[in-house]
């Protein structure tokens, strides 16, 4: 018999037992009544998002508003300190004594933008970062060690009288008294008088950082000075035309066919399935951009996390739970994010990995001499039909969807706090841009082409916004 089960064979009569055969045109072969079909997880991160926010916009460039609370960034740098002179030079280790200090910041107050795990650093006094919040009756907590640029070892407290602008570039000058003397009297944090502070990371720094801690007051005394910073930044965003055709003849319309009998029919589910497809991987690897043909471009998640956002690597070989844990207690900051809201978006391997990691009996277990494993997978849930495995942590549950945009990429995990990111359909002026079929737009008759084609078309963009609420972590 023929390799081709469908070929019609020989109709002719033989000598031998093949005369006896009722021949291919008649057997039905048992084909039975389904068609076996794969079907995957196509877009979880646009369908999740698009359900969650969607916030239409009447115009195709939108702009969005962040704010960030200023209190808790009441934070600079002992640059120098002395007991006499006016201008302090840099370093110099406290004393009893000590009258005055040079205080330099690494986030600028318009927007309170700043470090971001990471990320490099803002700049330590660069423009925009002279601290403002120094008040008269504040108490500074200023970190101490025994060697100068050491580790944090004590602190001391001083209290502020005056406050003034120092002579260094966007500096303040602190006039006051030592409140509590440290037993170790150098700096934490060591000067450098040269572009090289610039580049130092926000993770290096977390422990150099003076705060005000408080303020004290006399009896019977005034109101205190006042202070802000400008809590809010803008940013923009664009939509994309996405468009997807869908074209036939007319006599492959006609013709009846086994299973789905109409072709059209059939093909018109593959091709809604393409279209959400394509603006999967659209928001998540795009940049935004316009060219020159008028074609707009939205913003990708990976873009702006990888530019924006935390940054952390998860090399699976060597990455150790102890390791993960870190990373979240550094992504996870309570000023800025929390784990409910945020979703974590892992590459196939790392999926793996991390049910491997957190395994049911994994809290049970000791995974070094100092630590045990706080981390166990706790259940499983469906949120708008996307797979979401729920995984217990210290600093809240991970929600961890699988998504197989990221195979073959290096990003093994993207965490999205879905509240600062939203979809924007186009929609004003009594249009709605947002996913529609457009049936006819070429037929026989509107064209004489003997034809038929419908169109999918889509008109959106992906806003993402406070950067601090993102990561991504990557193979190296």
């Amino acid at each position: 018999m023929a390799d081709d089960l469908f070929q019609l064979g020989d109709l002719g009569v033989a000598d031998d037992n093949s005369s006896l055969s009722t021949g291919d045109l008649r057997r039905k072969y048992n084909f039975g009544s389904r068609v076996s079909e794969l079907a995957i997880a196509q877009d979880p991160f646009f369908r999740m998002v698009s359900k969650i926010s969607k916030k239409p916009t009447d115009d195709p460039q939108f702009k969005y508003t962040e704010r960030r609370p200023s209190f808790h960034k009441r934070y600079a740098y002992c640059y120098g300190a002395d007991d006499s002179s006016s201008t302090p030079s840099a370093g110099g280790a406290l004393t009893a004594n000590t009258t005055k200090l040079y205080m330099i910041g690494d986030y600028k107050s318009a927007g309170n933008k700043g470090t971001i795990y990471g990320q490099t650093s803002v700049g330590i006094g660069a423009s925009g970062t002279r601290p403002g919040f120094f008040m008269a009756g504040q108490i500074v907590k200023i970190p101490t060690s025994g060697t100068e640029g050491a580790a944090y070892t004590d602190y001391a407290l001083f209290k502020v009288s005056a406050v003034a602008n120092g002579a260094l570039s966007n500096s303040v000058l602190l006039t006051g008294s030592m409140v509590k003397t440290p037993t170790d009297l150098e700096q934490a944090y060591k000067h450098s008088d040269d572009s090289a502070r610039d580049n130092v990371s926000q993770e290096t720094l977390s422990s150099l950082r003076s705060f005000v801690v408080g303020s004290a007051f006399s009896q019977g005394s005034g109101f205190p000075s006042s202070w802000k910073d400008q809590p809010f930044s803008t940013g923009y965003g664009n939509t994309q035309i996405w468009k997807t055709a869908m074209a036939m003849d007319n006599t492959s319309r006609a013709t009846m066919l086994k299973y789905d009998s109409s072709e059209w029919a059939r093909t018109w589910k593959e091709k809604l399935i393409e279209h959400k497809y394509d603006i999967e991987q659209s928001l998540l690897f795009n940049s935004a951009a316009s060219t020159s043909d008028d074609a707009w471009y939205t913003d990708g998640v990976l873009s702006f996390i990888s530019t924006y956002g935390n940054k952390f690597t998860a090399a699976l070989a060597s990455k150790t739970q102890d390791d993960f844990l870190d990373d979240m207690s550094a992504f996870l900051d309570p000023r800025y994010n929390s784990a409910n809201a945020t979703v974590f978006f892992c590459n196939t391997a790392t999926y793996n990995w991390l049910h491997k990691l957190t395994g049911y009996f994994a809290n049970n277990v000791e995974t070094s001499a100092n630590y045990r494993a706080e981390m166990a997978m706790v259940g499983k849930k469906k949120v708008f039909g996307v797979d979401v495995t729920a995984i217990s942590t210290p600093y809240g549950d991970m929600n961890v969807v699988r998504n197989i945009h990221l195979d073959q990429t290096n990003v093994n995990i993207l965490g999205i706090n879905m509240k600062h990111v939203s979809y924007r359909p186009l929609v004003g002026n009594g249009l709605n841009r947002d996913t529609a079929i457009y049936v006819g737009v070429q037929t026989l008759e509107n064209s004489g082409v003997d034809r038929r084609v419908d169109l999918i078309q889509t008109e959106a963009g992906l806003e993402i916004n406070m950067p601090e609420a993102h990561a991504i972590w990557t193979a190296s």
